[in-house]
């Protein structure tokens, strides 16, 4: 988020905040243009703008009906998704390097049979981080690799099963229909799987992201989203779209390349850092 936060901090001119003023500061931070209008509109009608006032109405983005969590006496299973190049692969060995620190065991489902060298890519990466990995041959059933996935930590008494899928455009139907078998088959290995279904966003491509997001929540119902590649970037005011339009928790921000860059989302401390750029 430092690219953001800095971007805000470099664009300040003056140290009285009228709505006019904030209106132009948050459109180049990428916040789109609907959600400045809303924002202004519920503050007080004078035209400074005062620091307590954006913070409460910026909050209310980051309320959520539910947020699941991880039940200790099940393996807790997660469907990852997103298109190609969005850090979908690497964000999965993030995922599972952030459970192993906690103690607690992980294994990974290379169900991206798709695309040449997604397996590989996978199978690296849990050598890499020491966790086991599920996998066949390319362009083998992807729901096949879920359901035996899902077996094994069922078996072993694993508690995370991270699933792997393909990265195809979002228009495409059969990609569709691959991804809605492979629910229905994990279900086949455990009624309750898979307990999240994540969609994994790259941050650079700021409110283009949004027609993704739509597009991949029509096809299954998504409990939760990662915004990558976040360090860099001044674009980090999607975070509002994706908050607004699709009503879904963000669940982790990548912040880095290191496997320790994976941060659970604190939309507090993201307010606070926040007003701090805009006011201080």
């Amino acid at each position: 988020m430092l690219g953001f936060f800095k971007k805000i901090t470099q664009l300040k001119s003056e140290k009285k905040l009228t709505k006019d003023s904030l209106e132009e500061l948050l459109l180049e931070a990428d916040i789109a243009y609907e959600i400045i209008e809303e924002i202004i509109y519920y503050l007080p009608p004078q035209d400074e703008v005062k620091k307590d006032d954006l913070r409460r109405v910026m909050s209310s983005y980051f309320i959520y009906k539910d947020k699941k969590t991880f039940d200790p006496d099940t393996p807790f299973v997660e469907l990852i998704l997103g298109v190609n190049g969005a850090g979908k692969t690497t964000t999965i060995a993030k995922l599972a390097n952030l459970y192993k620190s906690k103690g607690e065991s992980v294994i990974l489902g290379a169900c991206d049979t798709f695309r040449a060298g997604a397996i590989e890519q996978l199978r690296l990466w849990s050598e890499k981080i020491a966790v086991p990995i599920v996998a066949t041959k390319q362009g083998h059933d992807p729901s096949a690799v879920a359901f035996d996935t899902i077996s094994s930590a069922l078996a072993k008494k694993i508690d995370h099963v991270i699933l792997d899928t393909a990265g195809r455009l979002q228009n495409q139907t059969n990609l569709a229909n691959e991804l809605s078998k492979i629910v229905r088959i994990s279900q086949k290995a455990y009624e309750k799987a898979p307990h999240r279904k994540i969609l994994i966003l790259d941050g650079t491509q700021g409110n283009a992201a949004l027609s993704q997001a739509k597009a991949f929540n029509d096809i299954l119902k998504l409990d939760g989203v990662i915004i990558t590649k976040l360090d860099g970037t001044p674009k980090g005011g999607a975070l509002f779209g994706v908050a607004r339009e699709l009503e879904l928790p963000i669940l982790y921000i990548g912040v880095g390349e290191s496997m320790k860059d994976l941060v659970e989302f604190d939309p507090d401390k993201f307010l606070d850092d926040l007003m701090d750029a805009i006011f201080e």
